[in-house]
């Protein structure tokens, strides 16, 4: 009889390391923020509507009683 193939993978020590690695990588990525030129060309991008809601409040946020 043949013996089933075993499937190929990473134990859970190696997916441990690659986590913590990849977490660290993106924390990184994360404090550097958006640069000034791509946050005005996302502005840009945006055009004249995401100024309009972005200057008006949105009007089906609810009163959650911390004013």
């Amino acid at each position: 009889m043949k013996e089933p193939k075993k499937q190929g993978g990473l134990n859970a020590e190696i997916q441990s390391r690659i986590g913590h690695q990849l977490r660290a990588m993106y924390d990184d990525v994360v404090r550097q923020g958006v640069p000034d030129r791509f946050a005005e060309l996302i502005r840009k991008l945006d055009g004249p509507e995401a100024a309009t809601q972005a200057a008006q409040p949105d009007q089906t946020a609810k009163n959650d009683g911390r004013d």
